[in-house]
């Protein structure tokens, strides 16, 4: 079964990097305000370049200078089924079977754009009326993370 992971990702602004196994790569979104578990948000996700697989499972801080700089972590992941839809289509619909993202999903593509999307939770029973999104970066993870990377060479 193909998967899915969402990175937090702390570069110039918050945001979360839904990702989802798809033709041998991670097609991915960047959605600003992060999935919600809520059916009556309708979260803006913007489709960027695909990534290779095994950046599903990257958690660092990407170096200042470099795209994204910024420390990233896993804020979830797991396997996901694709009911129904293609992205040529512009909309799909799939199930998340995730730590925190569970249940029936939707991205579908705004109308005249190319890019962007919305994600969408449908009414299900892991559907809730309110959701607020908690930060998986905490002090402690953003001091493991520094203390991973070596430390840069002067030339």
């Amino acid at each position: 079964m193909p998967y899915f992971v969402v990175h937090e990702h702390h570069s110039r602004r918050l945001h979360y990097d839904f990702r989802l196994e798809m033709d041998g790569v991670l097609k991915s979104w960047a959605v600003p305000k992060g999935p919600s578990l809520s059916p009556k948000d309708k979260r803006l996700a913007i489709m960027v370049d695909d990534h290779p697989l095994e950046y599903g499972s990257f958690e660092g801080i990407i170096p200042e200078g470099h795209y994204g700089a910024g420390p990233v972590v896993i804020w979830d992941s797991g396997e996901y089924e694709l009911l129904s839809g293609s992205l040529e289509e512009g909309r799909i619909e799939f199930l998340l079977k995730g730590k925190k993202l569970k249940g029936i999903f939707v991205l579908t593509r705004l109308k005249g754009k190319e890019k962007e999307f919305l994600l969408i939770k449908k009414k299900d029973s892991f559907a809730v009326a309110d959701y607020r999104i908690k930060k998986a970066l905490t002090e402690k993870k953003l001091k493991e993370l520094k203390e991973r990377i070596p430390p840069c060479e002067t030339q």
